[in-house]
């Protein structure tokens, strides 16, 4: 059996010496350093992604020096399912750690032989940290759905022993959005901050002057982001350790806007993604291969020669061991907080198919943190309420949603003309959703099997009472929305 799976996932160990990855000139230059340098809630809307209507050029500076990604893509658009994935190596719904913030005190540990990649570097002789006590701006974030001791050895890479190799976590807040009722906004007090009247927002959301003023705060959000990657890059360069680290920067999911963080679609799933890998990969490259971000995990642990082991999800994209380009990736969303869901997606690089199996729940479903916080979320349903907008234009408001959707990315890249009815695209709906059903089946998808409800019921409660000052505050604020 696992050799079948192993065969439908497309894993490769990864062996031989680290030196083989290696052309520096040296006989034994040592291994690599790795950093990988994650934000919060980033979707790919960076100057060298080709936004015009903000500056990154930190960001830019490391595409140039590296690769950049056009075709990366999360296991799950909501962070903890997200990160539990990205250290693992494994799709979240494999191991139980799908529905977002569940198993923080039932003691809950991973099914074996599933363990963090951490233990594998540290086995191979690697420092392992999760930078927040260095000053570059980094947080002590984990965020795992399950129970799991010493994840890290520290919280700096200049605490290693001298010479040891390093794998470090720099986990950046921005962009996510500020805590209510304590703030509103991204970022407090920026200087310069983004003209609203220059901001281009998806069509997917009304462009009036609230969703124009949010999206400019998600602007100034990238480029406080920006100012802390280029903390970063240059400690790395200070100590001298440039030209034996690789680094990585991505988002943990999508942009922290209503219809994409916790959604399948591409703005909740598709993440910039650069590495910098020098004397490797050819600087200012751009690269179109389907990367699902479990495969970082995978390819980390290539870089640094060791072995991937077998039951490992992830495949190896980069170096001399790489498995072969992925023709799919796949993606889950599960509860998020009190709000149950189920929705399953995969995509090739043109037609994303989307599963919903809850149809006759709308999209918009109560999620208070949602509510709270995202200002397009209530500014849509105002508008709908007098009967400024509907759900015609805008189908994220539907009261249903359809158990199939069907996009084509390249002519329909906001996913908005759903395909799954078209007669023309009946042989590309049955081979996607064929597709799916494979990898839950294979992968032993545990959303499959319901989660007790007293779970949403506890975090209906919790949330209820979470958000209910903020509801006032919002009450005294804003016009009727609801």
């Amino acid at each position: 059996m696992r050799q079948s799976r192993r065969k439908f996932l497309g894993g490769v160990a990864a062996g031989g010496a680290l030196s083989a990855f290696v052309s520096c000139g040296d006989a034994d230059p040592g291994p690599w350093n790795i950093v990988w340098i994650i934000a919060d809630d980033l979707s790919a809307d960076l100057s060298c992604y080709g936004r015009s209507d903000v500056s990154t050029p930190n960001i830019d500076r490391l595409a140039a020096e590296g690769a950049r990604f056009t075709n990366a893509y999360v296991t799950c658009p909501v962070c903890s399912p997200s990160r539990s994935a990205l250290i693992t190596g494994m799709y979240q719904t494999s191991i139980g750690a799908h529905a977002h913030r569940s198993h923080r005190g039932d003691g809950y540990a991973l099914p074996e032989p599933v363990r963090l990649i951490t233990d594998y570097f540290r086995e191979a002789g690697y420092y392992t940290v999760n930078d927040h006590e260095s000053g570059l701006g980094g947080r002590n974030k984990t965020d795992f759905n399950f129970q799991y001791a010493g994840a890290f050895d520290g919280s700096d890479w200049r605490d290693r022993d001298p010479g040891q190799p390093f794998y470090a976590q720099v986990n950046i807040f921005e962009p996510h959005r500020g805590r209510p009722p304590d703030t509103w906004s991204f970022t407090d007090g920026i200087e310069n901050p983004t003209d609203p009247e220059a901001v281009s927002v998806p069509r997917y959301y009304p462009t009036d002057e609230i969703s124009r003023k949010d999206w400019a705060g998600y602007l100034d959000a990238v480029r406080l982001l920006d100012e802390k990657v280029g903390r970063v890059l240059d400690r790395i360069d200070e100590d001298g350790l440039a030209n034996r680290t690789i680094v990585a920067f991505f988002g943990d999911h999508g942009r922290p806007m209503p219809r994409d963080k916790q959604f399948l679609y591409d703005g909740g799933i598709h993440v910039p993604l650069i590495i910098r890998w020098p004397g490797q990969l050819q600087p200012g490259s751009v690269r179109d291969e389907l990367v699902n971000m479990i495969d970082l995990s995978a390819t980390s642990l290539a870089w640094a020669g060791i072995e991937v082991p077998d039951h490992i999800e992830g495949r190896i994209f980069l170096g001399d061991d790489k498995a072969p380009d992925r023709e799919y990736v796949f993606a889950a969303r599960d509860r998020c907080d009190e709000t149950v869901d189920r929705i399953r997606a995969v995509r090739d690089k043109r037609y994303k198919y989307i599963r919903n199996y809850y149809p006759d729940r709308p999209y918009m479903q109560l999620n208070r943190y949602k509510e709270i916080s995202y200002p397009i979320w209530r500014q849509m349903k105002r508008l709908e309420m007098n009967g400024q907008i509907t759900a015609e234009d805008y189908p994220f408001l539907s009261p249903t949603r359809p158990k199939e959707e069907l996009y084509d990315t390249i002519e329909d890249p906001d996913e908005l003309t759903n395909l799954a009815g078209s007669e023309a695209h009946q042989q590309v709906l049955t081979r996607m959703a064929s597709v799916l059903d494979a990898w839950i089946q294979h992968t032993g998808d545990q959303g499959e099997n319901p989660e007790d409800p007293a779970i949403a019921a506890a975090w209906e409660e919790r949330m209820a009472r979470t958000y209910a000052d903020a509801y006032r505050v919002l009450e005294e604020r804003e016009p009727p929305w609801k």
